[in-house]
């Protein structure tokens, strides 16, 4: 019983062995050029950059506006290719740093109007305010 299950193992693991790949894998050591770091790292922090923008609240809060999904558009992010992300941080750096003229604005212009006549009321150079004291 033993001869029969021998002789169809041993071919079969023959067979097996035969099928087996031990070439060995050699290593290929070079130079790299300083402008390929320098563009691969360039590439590493375009990505980053356009991740952290796509990661602040305020800009998901658009996307979900307009009907995009952030987790899609990250692992999008995650596929483009190096010159799609140079051409996303080129048009990145080309926008308004302050984004639009909001509320913000119009709140901050209005104190510092308020601030400087109430200076120029104090010294006496004007009489705007009925709450300030006035010396004669």
């Amino acid at each position: 019983m033993l001869r029969k299950i021998i002789r169809p193992m041993s071919f079969f693991l023959i067979f097996s062995f035969c099928l087996l790949d031990f070439s060995v894998q050699t290593a290929k050591a070079q130079m790299i050029g300083t402008d390929t770091v320098i563009a691969t790292q360039k590439q590493e922090v375009n990505r980053e950059r356009i991740t952290a923008f796509l990661g602040r609240a305020d800009v998901q809060r658009v996307m979900v506006q307009r009907g995009v999904d952030a987790a899609e558009a990250q692992k999008r992010v995650a596929g483009l290719s190096d010159s799609e992300l140079t051409k996303i941080s080129q048009a990145m750096d080309q926008l308004p740093v302050g984004g639009d003229f909001g509320v913000g604005s119009v709140i901050g212009a209005s104190v510092f109007i308020f601030l400087v006549l109430l200076i120029t009321d104090i010294a006496g150079l004007t009489h705007v305010f009925p709450f300030v004291s006035h010396r004669r």
